[in-house]
């Protein structure tokens, strides 16, 4: 009978504990949810404007600053609202709408969501590229799943790595290039798109690399074949891809035929290398390439131009002459005699680079490193950056390059 009444003894002061127990969490409770009206009062007051009563160190963007639902807090926001804060955390030269360079805006944008192939970059410059005219006015979507912003290379340091990185870490001076997203803060990139900043090269300067490095070494060495000993015309010689090919043709042992507008171009081109300067608002240059080779024509033509210079470019070529294109400026469109291809035994090839798969890109950039980077590392092939602008002048940047008035590179620094 004892054992009975003290386990009925037990049972009847578990029984008042745990009513006790809930008394005090109702109250809590009760406690908590005077708290969140009271600071629900507190932020509709002041978003009608008013200013008086306002508790001390309340942060209406949160709960409280100090206490949140009655509970210490330390101050420091919630990791789901430091991640909202920071997805507006860079700035981004915008496409308000298409159409000229005042539609460019710097604005407020979120972080770019990093893959884990990818490696984020605190962007220290990027480079113009006549693609972003075509995008600016609608022409030109970047690829799906890329980056709406402009920016087809870049250089910086490294802030993040995703988990399948193995090559790269934090702190990583390098330039890469890009499907978009260069004029930008930040920027994502695919790791195997990435390339260590060559040395004796500034960070910023190895911006000017990326774009025209892997555009001239996939088109004109790796599907061209172009060699030593051999002929090499590229129309635009004073542009990004001019500058860069003449000096890369010159390392390889080629020499080199350039077309360009002015005195001073043309002067320019010289000093870099060219071998044949050839103003096309003067001269003929299918007359003066045929000139210059004893009426054979050149082994390699890298045009800038398209459906203008089409036939010429036929007819200046030699037998078994290869025409790589990579841009239409004066339009797309064109006729051509097939005799003349199947006669000389030519090849004519276009590529782009920007709609290339990731594996490709990864393929070139490695095929840069091991042939066009040695020879930057050298001192044989410089960059060329006519003028910087910061990032806010963007659209300044865009006027400059449609004038045609610069030569080689013109960067954007964030």
């Amino acid at each position: 009978m004892q054992e009975v009444l003290e386990r009925q003894e037990r049972e009847i002061r578990k029984r008042r504990r745990r009513r006790a127990t809930s008394k005090r969490a109702q109250r809590e409770l009760d406690d908590q949810l005077a708290i969140a009206v009271a600071l629900l009062d507190e932020e509709n007051r002041s978003r009608r404007g008013s200013q008086k009563g306002r508790g001390p160190n309340v942060d209406r963007h949160r709960h409280s600053r100090g206490i949140v639902c009655g509970v210490p807090s330390s101050g420091r926001s919630d990791p789901r609202e430091r991640k909202r804060k920071s997805a507006a955390s860079m700035k981004a030269v915008v496409i308000t709408t298409p159409g000229g360079p005042e539609v460019l805006q710097l604005q407020e944008v979120e972080d770019p969501e990093l893959k884990d192939n990818e490696v984020l970059i605190k962007v220290e410059a990027t480079a113009l590229n006549r693609a972003d005219i075509l995008q600016r006015k609608g022409m030109y979507p970047p690829p799906p799943g890329s980056s709406p912003y402009l920016g087809l290379e870049c250089s910086g340091t490294i802030e993040a790595v995703g988990k399948q990185v193995s090559r790269w870490q934090v702190g990583d001076k390098v330039c890469a290039l890009l499907s978009g997203g260069g004029y930008a803060e930040k920027v994502a990139v695919p790791a195997g798109q990435v390339l260590l900043a060559p040395p004796g090269v500034s960070l910023q300067d190895a911006a000017s690399f990326p774009e025209v490095s892997c555009t001239v070494w996939s088109t004109v060495f790796m599907m061209s074949r172009l060699s030593a000993g051999e002929t090499f015309l590229v129309h635009g010689g004073s542009s990004g891809i001019g500058t860069f090919a003449i000096q890369m043709a010159k390392y390889w042992g080629a020499k080199v035929f350039v077309t360009a507008g002015s005195k001073e171009k043309l002067a320019f081109c010289k000093n870099l290398g060219a071998d044949v300067c050839i103003n096309y608002k003067m001269e003929d240059f299918v007359a003066r390439v045929k000139e210059e080779t004893g009426g054979k024509g050149v082994n390699v033509i890298l045009d800038i131009i398209g459906a203008e210079y089409f036939r010429r470019n036929l007819d200046s070529l030699s037998f078994d002459g290869r025409l790589f294109v990579i841009g239409t400026m004066s339009g797309a469109v064109t006729e051509t005699d097939l005799r003349v291809v199947l006669s000389k035994r030519l090849t004519i090839q276009a590529a782009g680079l920007r709609y290339r798969s990731p594996e490709n890109k990864a393929e070139i950039v490695r095929e840069v490193g091991n042939n066009v980077w040695p020879a930057i590392v050298a001192g044989k092939v410089k960059p060329v950056v006519y003028k910087y602008f910061p990032l806010s002048e963007a659209a300044e940047a865009h006027l400059l390059m449609e004038s045609s008035k610069h030569i080689g590179k013109i960067l954007l620094l964030p």
